[in-house]
């Protein structure tokens, strides 16, 4: 097979892996107000349905991470598949057929956390095991794209499911986690390990060297890639009751127009990673440039309640994430060396899992208490970690090298 074609069917095996993560959330995202009522459950209960599985997710990816270190990547990815489409079976078949479906739904969630801990973080790993210097930053761009693309498609995808009937979606999990795994199986050939994998102790040891040295920046970084997601799933959850409650507005209607900014987002993550390379003043920058944008728009919103105003200031928002995610993953990914990789990135998919968790139940006390203080307050957020990455991220004169498998040499830090 020609090296292009090969380079180019890993990368689309790679990509596939986040893009079966983020179908785990997004795509219930416009079933969750028929959820509530065909299982008569509060609105903090149906938002545990989103929340479980990400504080899943998060507990796990820390051990996941760890176990990809020490034996192989693949070797955590597969298993991770298998589970997340099982317990999309599970919570299909207790909502079809359950006398007490809400908590075997949860259960399902649960399992799909778990698994959904082994698929992006350590799929961000594998890039960087694979891949160098600016190509490595142009895959991490594609790998965000197309979890961004995941967001896009997902809704419409589970409003087209729901038109069946509303629990479907739940049964499509496994069939989109079969393709993934096939394509990892066949098309991702990792290096073998000529060294022996250290010991816990070791391995511990080393990880406490590379925060203690490092420890500032990197938690600036898992700070701002949790905040990006915190408000995007808390601004889609918030967008989803509205559009049924105020506009009555439902179906593949209600995912598309929840596609919009998602389209924005990806389509601003996929250009802002194939040109990044491995520049990091211009990294630093666009996180900068996009948080602020993020700020003006949530400040903005408080003024239009309108649906199209409304998505004309908040694709803003969108953009300035699709700046923001991209530059955050090189900073991490390249930021340790490929022994100590997976934990590290693992434990960034745990913070952001952390903000897609929280994001849901706190936007819906928001929602309760004030929709200018539920602004405000996002805003605030984005602000404060604009604000530390201004303070915290110091990038050294000299550009970096193609051939650095470590980005700690370009940067300087507070």
């Amino acid at each position: 097979m020609p090296e292009k074609k090969r380079k180019g069917l890993t990368i689309l095996a790679i990509s596939s892996i986040p893009l079966i993560l983020v179908l785990g959330n997004s795509m219930l995202i416009p079933i969750l107000p028929k959820m509530k009522a065909e299982l008569d459950i509060s609105q903090f209960k149906v938002s545990l349905v989103i929340t479980v599985f990400s504080m899943a997710a998060a507990i796990a990816i820390p051990v996941l991470g760890f176990l990809s270190d020490r034996f192989s990547r693949k070797a955590v990815i597969i298993p991770a598949l298998i589970l997340y489409g099982s317990g999309g079976i599970l919570a299909g078949a207790a909502a079809a057929w359950f006398s007490n479906a809400y908590i075997w739904v949860l259960a399902g969630r649960i399992m799909q956390g778990i698994g959904a801990a082994g698929t992006a973080p350590i799929a961000m790993a594998l890039t960087g095991d694979l891949f160098k210097g600016g190509e490595q930053s142009k895959v991490l761009g594609l790998v965000e794209a197309s979890n961004g693309f995941g967001k896009v498609i997902s809704p419409i995808l589970g409003s087209l499911f729901a038109l069946i009937i509303w629990y479907a979606a739940f049964f499509a999990f496994p069939i989109f986690c079969l393709i993934s795994v096939l394509l990892t199986i066949f098309f991702v050939k990792e290096k073998k390990k000529d060294e022996k994998p250290p010991s816990a102790g070791a391995y511990v040891k080393g990880l406490l060297s590379v925060f203690k040295t490092e420890g500032r920046w990197l938690f600036v970084a898992y700070l701002t890639g949790a905040a990006c997601l915190f408000t995007l799933f808390g601004i889609l959850f918030y967008i989803s009751d509205i559009l049924e409650k105020d506009y009555h507005i439902d179906g593949v209607l209600k995912g598309g127009i929840l596609a919009i900014p998602l389209l924005f987002m990806t389509t601003t993550s996929y250009f802002t990673g194939s040109k990044i390379g491995k520049k990091m003043k211009l990294m630093k920058t666009l996180i900068i440039i996009g948080l602020i944008l993020m700020t003006a728009s949530f400040t903005i919103l408080i003024f239009f309640k309108q649906l199209i105003p409304f998505f004309s200031v908040l694709v803003f928002s969108s953009i300035g994430t699709g700046l923001v995610l991209p530059c955050v993953n090189s900073f991490i990914t390249g930021s340790v060396s490929t022994e100590r990789r997976g934990f590290v990135t693992s434990l960034y998919g745990s913070v952001r899992f952390l903000g897609v968790a929280v994001g849901p139940p706190v936007f819906s006390a928001l929602m309760d208490w004030s929709r200018t203080g539920m602004f405000l307050t996002t805003a605030g957020l984005t602000l404060l970690c604009a604000i530390l990455c201004l303070f915290f991220i110091r990038v050294g004169k000299e550009e970096p090298s193609e051939n650095k498998d470590t980005l700690f040499e370009q940067l300087k830090f507070t």
